[in-house]
This record gives C-alpha cells, sequence and structure tokens, in this order.
C-alpha cells in the first residue's frame, strides 16, 4: 500500500469510505483495541470489515453502518474465507484471557488458521499487537502465548507487522483500569517489589495511530516493532501520576518480597471491580520490565504530527474523556464521547472507573409543557420540591467549608440559560421542553450532577425521569456516598413527588407557564 491517502471521490455515502478504497479486515473489534480501531481506520479512508463471533454483538456501534460484518471464529477454519476475501490488510487482534489451561493451545491454533486463510486469500499484510517484553527472559504463560502467536504469524507466507506495547493508558484497558482502582480506593497500599520495574507506557491513541500506520508502510513487512510513549517509569509511578491527575493525595506503597503474582491477582481481584482472569495475566507481565528495545518504529511509522503522548497528559486525557462522558448518555442522547482514550459502552462495566447514579422515573398526570415549567423554575426562592430543611443545612454546610452554599440563588424565576448558576449548581445542559442537567459546585469529594427530563406518556400525560450522577475522589468520596444514601429517598423521592403534584396542581388550575411554579411542598 502506498504511504498517501487513497482519493476519495465525491460519490460516497458522508462517513464512509470509497468503493474503491483498500479493504482491511480487523479481528478482535468487539474488544478494548479492535473497537477503537474501526472509527481510526474508517478516518483513514480505509473500508472495514469487522470479524465476530456473533454479528448482533457489533450492533449500536456508531460506526456499524460504514464497515461490513462477517461472522466467523480463527478456531473455525472454514469460516475465514469469507472474510478475507478481497482484503489487503488483515489485523489480528485476537488474544485469549483467562478461559482455563488450554488457552495457549486455542491461541496457537487460531493463529496458524488466520495465518494460512490469509495465505489462501492472497492477503498483503498482517499486522498484530503484541506485548513488549525482554528478549532473554523466561515469559509467563500469557506473554510467551503473545510471543508465540506473533512468531506464528511471522513465519507464515504473509507478510507481517508485530507491533509490542506494554500498559496502554486510556479509560477501558485493563492496566489503566487497574491502576485507576488501586489509586483511587487505597491510600495505602502492599505491593511486590515487582512495581519498581521500569516499563514504558504509551497513549492508546498513538496505539492507534501506529496500527492505522502499519496498514500504509511499504516495505517493512515480518518485522517487530515496539511502540511506547515518550515516558520511562514504573508501575509505582504510574500509580502516583494518576493520584496527582485525579486530585488524591500521594499514594503510600509498601512492598514485600512474598506476594507472588497469583497472591497479588487475588489480591486484585478483592479491591477492585476488575475481574481476576484479567487481572492476574496483567500483573504477570508486571513482573518483567516493559521498555522498547530501539526506537525503529520510527523510521517506518513516523510519529504522530504533534509528537507522542506523555503519561501525565495521557492520565488527563482519559479522565477529562471520562468525566465527560460520564452524564453523556441521557434518555434523549446515546452518543458516546468519541475519543478512543474516552470509555465506549462497548467496555466492560468494569471499567470507566466508580460512578454512582440515582435514578427515578414517575408517571404524572400533567402534559409536558407543565412539567416542564416546574422543571425550569427550580432552586431560588422557588426551592427544591423536597426536603426544605435538608437543603438548608447542606447548603450552610457547603458555605462553612468555602463552598457557594444556596447564596446564589438563580438569575430569573422561570426561564434558565446554559452557564448560568442555580444555586450551588451551573447549568451545563438546557433542551427546552425536555432535559436541564445541573452541574454541581457545592465542595464535594468528587463530581456530581443532577438531571431532570420529561416526555409524553402513552395514553396521555407525561414521564418524569430524575437522574442524580457522582463521581467520588478516592476512598472518601466513596464514603461521602454512603453516608448521604439513606437520605436520597427523602431527598430525590421527595422532589419528584412534588415537581409532579406542582404539575398535576398547576394544570389543574390551567396553567403551564410561569404560574405552574409553586412553593416546595415538603
Amino acid at each position: 500500500m502506498t504511504t498517501d491517502a487513497p482519493h476519495q471521490p465525491a460519490e460516497h455515502e458522508p462517513g464512509t469510505p470509497p468503493h474503491d478504497a483498500p479493504l482491511v479486515l480487523v479481528t478482535g473489534a468487539t474488544g478494548y483495541i479492535g473497537g477503537r480501531l474501526v472509527p481510526a481506520l474508517l478516518d483513514a479512508g480505509l473500508r472495514v470489515r469487522a470479524l465476530a463471533r456473533r454479528a448482533d454483538r457489533l450492533d449500536g456501534r456508531p460506526w456499524r453502518h460504514a464497515v461490513e460484518v462477517v461472522e466467523g471464529d480463527v478456531q473455525e477454519p472454514d469460516s475465514l474465507d469469507a472474510a478475507l476475501r478481497d482484503v489487503e490488510v488483515a489485523y489480528y487482534l485476537i488474544h485469549t484471557m483467562g478461559g482455563g489451561k488450554d488457552f495457549g493451545d486455542r491461541d496457537r491454533t487460531g493463529a496458524r488458521h488466520f495465518a494460512a486463510a490469509a495465505e489462501r486469500a492472497g492477503v498483503s499484510r498482517i499486522v498484530y499487537l503484541g506485548g513488549m517484553h525482554p528478549a532473554a527472559e523466561e515469559l509467563s504463560p500469557h506473554m510467551a502465548s503473545r510471543r508465540e502467536v506473533a512468531e506464528i504469524l511471522l513465519d507464515g507466507a504473509v507478510p507481517t507487522i508485530v507491533l509490542r506495547a506494554a500498559v496502554i493508558l486510556g479509560s477501558g484497558s485493563a492496566s489503566f483500569e487497574v491502576m485507576r482502582y488501586l489509586a483511587e480506593r487505597l491510600p495505602v497500599m502492599v505491593a511486590p517489589r515487582w512495581v519498581h520495574n521500569r516499563i514504558q507506557p504509551i497513549a492508546v491513541r498513538d496505539v492507534l495511530h501506529y496500527l492505522v500506520g502499519a496498514a500504509r508502510v511499504e516495505g517493512a513487512a515480518d518485522r517487530t516493532l515496539d511502540v511506547g510513549g515518550p515516558d520511562v517509569l514504573t508501575f509505582a509511578d504510574l500509580i502516583q501520576a494518576y493520584a496527582r491527575a485525579a486530585g488524591l493525595p500521594r499514594r503510600r506503597l509498601r512492598t514485600v518480597p512474598v506476594l507472588t503474582p497469583r497472591l497479588a491477582s487475588h489480591w486484585i481481584g478483592l479491591v477492585t471491580p476488575v475481574p481476576r482472569s484479567i487481572a492476574g495475566p496483567l500483573v504477570e507481565s508486571l513482573v518483567h520490565e516493559a521498555v522498547a528495545a530501539d526506537s525503529a518504529v520510527r523510521s517506518v511509522i513516523p510519529d504522530p504530527e504533534h509528537g507522542l503522548i506523555g503519561v501525565d497528559r495521557a492520565i488527563a486525557l482519559a479522565l477529562e474523556r471520562i468525566r465527560e462522558s460520564e452524564v453523556a448518555t441521557t434518555w434523549h442522547s446515546a452518543t458516546p464521547a468519541g475519543a478512543p482514550s474516552a470509555p465506549l459502552p462497548e467496555d466492560p462495566e468494569w471499567s470507566g472507573g466508580v460512578t454512582r447514579r440515582d435514578e427515578r422515573s414517575r408517571h404524572v398526570d400533567a402534559e409536558p409543557a407543565a412539567v416542564w415549567a416546574v422543571i425550569e423554575g427550580i432552586g431560588g426562592s422557588n426551592g427544591w420540591y423536597s426536603w426544605r430543611l435538608g437543603w438548608v443545612a447542606r447548603g450552610l454546610m457547603d458555605r462553612v467549608v468555602g463552598g457557594p452554599g444556596l447564596r446564589r440563588g438563580r438569575r430569573h424565576p422561570h426561564r434558565l440559560t446554559v452557564g448560568e448558576a442555580v444555586d450551588w449548581w451551573r447549568v451545563e445542559r438546557l433542551d427546552p421542553g425536555r432535559l436541564l442537567r445541573l452541574r454541581a459546585e457545592m465542595r464535594l469529594p468528587g463530581r456530581a450532577w443532577l438531571e431532570l427530563a420529561v416526555d409524553a406518556a402513552d395514553g396521555g400525560g407525561s414521564v418524569l425521569r430524575q437522574r442524580a450522577v457522582y463521581h467520588p475522589r478516592g476512598i472518601v468520596g466513596d464514603l461521602y456516598w454512603w453516608a448521604v444514601w439513606p437520605f436520597h429517598g427523602v431527598v430525590f423521592g421527595g422532589m419528584q413527588r412534588n415537581i409532579a403534584r406542582a404539575a398535576e396542581e398547576a394544570e389543574e388550575a390551567g396553567s403551564t407557564g410561569q404560574d405552574a411554579v409553586s412553593a416546595p411542598t415538603g
């Protein structure tokens, strides 16, 4: 393939590469890297075919309309011929995590089937993403399996580029999630000595840059290239970098010589939601130093235009995207954050950090306009339609610690605009007649939002939906959530009941405008 972007004629669907663009196959499209690689390849002007054991697992992806999806399994060689037909470059992003003692056999078998099928189909190149490891050390079973898969592909008839990465920084990456949970939940932690081994992390968007670039270079096949970011540090340093970016105090690490990888993976399974089948191979990989053997990749695939992303910036990007997406999916919108460092809907449930939610839904015997008038008039002198004493007490507590409390009120008694203050909240999103999202500016050990939405109900009336979202910062943030949780029924339940009652009374009185806002009851 050429290094130039293929010409795109005007006659093709927006967001879809032209029909004469090179076709690439992505295996593992339901996984962390594969799901982010597909849109990156589309942005590069390439046609994409995605391989999945079940096609419906890709339904709902924002790029689904722009790709061809085929069903197949590398363990079933007959299913691969159709998937690889007319493919120029094939990405092999499959590795068995956990799954019993025979995972190595499955990895070997799958790689051999794929290499043979790619040869039959006349594929020009295979690109494989493996793990970075020292050359002369005995590796853990999972790292050894990755090395063996790379060797099988390199020994095959189809030219292959093997990219090897260490810790990948981005929300949803298993190594990033383990780091996040350890840093947020454990101010003091006991760790094995090998947390002081050197590693060379890389931002997920830089991994994608090299993967896309590997499809477009000339004459660089049948070789292994290490890809790493600009910083070399230890996993312990990485924990501290995350703590700084998340606004946490410095974490205290105490190393002990007796914590084996197996014990460490059990320990991680206890203090984080990451399954031990994932944590085990990750911990085993940290036993070895993972630093790029050389910088040969730069002579084959140029660095990104603005340079590689350092550790601090990569973590900040991941946290920024996480915070943006914590409440991005509403009842009226399901658009993902879109950046590779952000959490995506297809990521595992344990990724994305801890987010606490209180969600409530209620039918209201009033039209949406009446309900919306109450919602838009909330706060200030109109109150919060809830336990008044509780709100006043919380406002006084906030002022004591330097927060705004309830003293800011609101600019207009009945109308809101994006960006204005409402007591200790800030209007973050306003869809008139439908949705109000408020971001908390009170002093909290975390970040919080309150969202109120109204829809027309089938058969008449409305559906009032209410959601409180809280992203705790560290263990103190979690303790705060559970300390106030017993009061949620009174505060949020009462708010929803009283908003509904005010709307129903206003409509009964014949008003859906300013007069719909009445003094809170309760």
